[in-house]
């Protein structure tokens, strides 16, 4: 851990301990935490669990108790946990994980869920999405976009549920994109349709084209023209500049190795994705590279990483990083207001600094301001 790092957790930690100008009653800080801690994703849970026992100890205050429950990752047992946290008079809860478990929360009044979800949409009104979103990933492209004044932009999307959370996002956003596609991930019908976008039979046969007509001219420099036509792979322009892929792993690969097979390579067209969480196989891929996508800060997430690995001996998952630093949000705003409040003030504009990097607050929702970062040469650079 760097010296400037440490002097950020110090200055950190200490306004979270002594900022209690708001609320000098000693009443404690109720924090409920519904995760799977029985099923197919306990392991998860106890991630979790064990991630705000870290930021308790880093809080260092006798004034937060936290009180974990079982989701089973089923939106039934959410229901009856959430209500059993209510009767505890608990105003706030992290959690749950997934989506799917806040089919019901809207039943549980006067509580609000803090969920780990990235998904905004039909989201119940006690609910609030402190996911890396899709809004908050395109903000971030969008800077990128306008420093480096790129004009034409085209956007694709997998056909998957997760797509009307794009769209959303371009909208709140206000990114500005030529075209948005939606694709097949099956092999066959994706490199079809990456053909079409690209207008690649087109420039194919623009090629086949000028190589008939060198080779029928009485050109001095023929034999050269025709080599140099040898290396290429198509002829045309593709009529854009930068390509949003939001997808990620293998199918994000495929997409890519598709527009390479189509003659647009990441060389001459800015290839842009979401976030990644610094996946490793891509440093792997070469041939795909540069790649250019929004994320937390690479270095809070390896000194987290770390930190949890001394004491639990063994590595966290980047939704524990988010459970972290939930525990320290609410600490912080228990400190400047009244605990019965907290609920509140979800709906009002404000911003808090934690490892993850900054959260702006308004509208029940939850977006960061991201960093963004370039894998070239098997290497993962910054940007901003």
């Amino acid at each position: 851990m760097n010296k400037i790092f440490k002097i950020i957790l110090i200055t950190f930690f200490s306004i979270l301990s002594f900022l209690n100008f708001g609320n000098t009653s000693e009443e404690k800080i109720k924090i409920g935490l519904l995760v799977p801690i029985t099923g197919d994703n306990k392991e998860l849970g106890q991630l979790i669990i064990k991630s705000t026992r870290m930021a308790l100890q880093d809080i260092n205050s006798n004034k937060i108790e936290i009180y974990p429950k079982d989701t089973g990752s089923d939106p039934d047992q959410a229901l009856k946990s959430a209500k059993k946290l209510k009767e505890l008079d608990i105003k706030i809860v992290i959690g749950p994980i997934f989506y799917k478990s806040l089919n019901y929360l809207h039943q549980v009044e006067d509580v609000t869920f803090l969920s780990l979800t990235n998904k905004t949409e039909k989201l119940p009104n006690n609910v609030i999405s402190s996911g890396v979103n899709a809004t908050s990933q395109l903000k971030t492209i969008k800077k990128f976009i306008e420093l480096n004044d790129i004009k034409k932009t085209i956007f694709l999307t997998p056909e998957l549920d997760f797509k009307s959370e794009v769209k959303k996002g371009i909208k709140e956003s206000k990114i500005k994109i030529l075209k948005h596609y939606i694709y097949n991930r099956q092999p066959t019908k994706l490199t079809a349709q990456i053909e079409k976008i690209t207008n690649y039979k087109i420039r194919k046969q623009n090629l086949a084209d000028e190589v008939r007509r060198v080779e029928n001219s009485d050109l001095i420099d023929k034999e050269q023209q025709l080599k140099k036509l040898e290396k290429k792979y198509s002829i045309g322009n593709v009529g854009f500049d930068s390509v949003i892929i939001s997808d990620f792993n293998e199918s994000l690969k495929s997409v890519i190795t598709s527009l390479l097979y189509t003659d647009v390579s990441p060389k001459n067209k800015s290839i842009i994705t979401f976030n990644q969480w610094f996946d490793q196989s891509i440093l792997n891929e070469k041939n795909i590279q540069p790649i250019y996508y929004p994320s937390i800060n690479k270095k809070n997430l390896k000194n987290y990483k770390n930190k949890f690995y001394n004491i639990f001996n063994q590595y966290p998952n980047h939704l524990s990083l988010l459970s972290y630093d939930l525990v320290g949000l609410i600490y912080y705003l228990s400190t400047k207001n009244e605990l019965d409040d907290l609920n509140k003030l979800f709906k009002k504009k404000s911003s808090f600094k934690g490892k993850i990097g900054v959260f702006d607050i308004q509208d029940n929702k939850i977006n960061h301001r991201l960093n963004f970062y370039k894998i070239e040469d098997s290497e993962i650079k910054k940007i901003f």
